[in-house]
């Protein structure tokens, strides 16, 4: 320990973009790793972003966060943040403390002096235990939840982590427990149709007055409001969640927004009324792989990279699905299934992520098997005491 020295780093601090470029250096290398741009947690005007890591953001109007860095000499060897997120306790009636942005070299050493720190700042806030990692906390909406545990030998897909194995052997050597695993599977259809599923969807339409509609980009706003009002009812059981607020949707949508095919954003009404959504996005970590050059991987060059080849991504991500409660049951679930895949097949897509999807939903696992998916990669969410 005597060679690794642990600093806390603010928020607002201009050393957050030591804190942003670490795992720059940790993954040097790995074919499947891609990271963030910088300006989703730095915040960029010229390309709209607030910047998760800036005080701005609406995360911090609710939470107390600081960051760590790890250092052996001069070298930054490992980073993590420490979080109270009050209205997840508050909402939770918990009195949980968070670590995220854990990153780490290949020493035990730098993995506990990390971890140690959180802990301490953690402990001087009086929480009771610290679970991890996450972004700054493990809320379901937030994005790069979790270590991977299972899946290291394909690249991620969008907002979700790729790690080197060791990190959860790490993690568990310093004393931390699992508490849940999330899954994704990999859906690779042989054709655009599912003729068992057109039966269910022609029956649901006829008898229960169903309607679909694409998300309308020129009424973004309006639209993040019925994604909120659905997001909030349909995931309020889930192990996890916390209801989003607007401005963390709007904070999404800007994120989101050079990206989306509003086609493969549904919505569906039932007698007029809302009640459900659907959501796939184009996996831009298709484009936005690193190429391990200095100026090619800047923002702005991977940013125009992605507009100009955005078109040409052939897989994506379902991201979010839900149902208002008074509105399950009544085959809501297979008009919206069947629409994205006959639309993105139409469009050219021809395989996709089902993801972050909790270990114990029974219900949606086993409708992603079958649809023909197969489990290909398993993230793990520690916790243990502060005492």
């Amino acid at each position: 320990m005597a060679r690794i020295t642990i600093e806390e780093i603010p928020l607002g601090d201009r050393r957050l973009r030591e804190f942003v470029a670490v795992p720059w250096r940790i993954h040097r290398g790995d074919s499947y790793w891609t990271p963030p741009l910088t300006a989703d947690l730095l915040g960029s005007r010229l390309l709209g972003l607030i910047g998760l890591l800036t005080p701005a953001h609406p995360y911090h109007r609710t939470a107390e966060v600081t960051h760590f860095l790890a250092r052996d000499g001069a070298r930054a060897v490992g980073r993590v943040s420490a979080a109270v997120n009050h209205r997840y306790n508050a909402y939770h009636r918990t009195n949980l403390g968070f670590f995220g942005f854990y990153e780490s070299v290949r020493d035990y050493a730098v993995t506990e002096g990390l971890l140690d720190s959180a802990r301490a700042w953690l402990a001087k806030r009086g929480v009771d235990a610290m679970r991890g990692p996450g972004g700054y906390s493990n809320a379901t909406h937030e994005s790069h939840q979790a270590v991977l545990v299972h899946g290291f030998d394909t690249p991620p897909t969008v907002e979700l982590t790729h790690n080197p194995p060791y990190y959860g052997e790490l993690l568990e050597r310093y004393g931390l427990g699992k508490i849940k695993d999330y899954h994704a599977y990999w859906i690779q259809p042989k054709e655009g149709r599912a003729p068992r599923l057109e039966r269910i969807v022609e029956a649901a339409r006829s008898r229960r007055g169903i309607e679909t509609r694409p998300l309308d980009m020129g009424r973004l706003r309006d639209e993040v409001e019925r994604l909120v009002l659905v997001y909030n009812e349909a995931w309020a059981d889930n192990w996890g969640f916390l209801p989003i607020t607007e401005p963390e949707a709007e904070a999404l949508a800007r994120s989101l927004k050079a990206i989306a095919d509003p086609d493969l954003v549904r919505f569906a009404y039932v007698g007029g009324e809302l009640a459900a959504m659907i959501g796939a996005i184009p996996d831009p970590n298709v484009v936005l792989r690193p190429r391990w050059n200095r100026v090619i991987d800047l923002d702005l060059l991977r940013a125009l990279r992605l507009l100009a080849q955005r078109r040409r991504i052939r897989t994506a991500r379902l991201m979010f699905f839900g149902i208002r409660p008074p509105y399950r049951r009544l085959g809501v679930d297979a008009v919206l299934f069947h629409e994205v895949l006959t639309i993105a097949w139409g469009k050219g897509y021809r395989a996709g992520e089902a993801s972050m999807l909790l270990e114990d939903n029974d219900l949606i696992l086993r409708a992603c098997e079958a649809m023909g998916g197969r489990l290909y990669k398993t993230w793990r969410v520690y916790e243990m005491p502060i005492s």
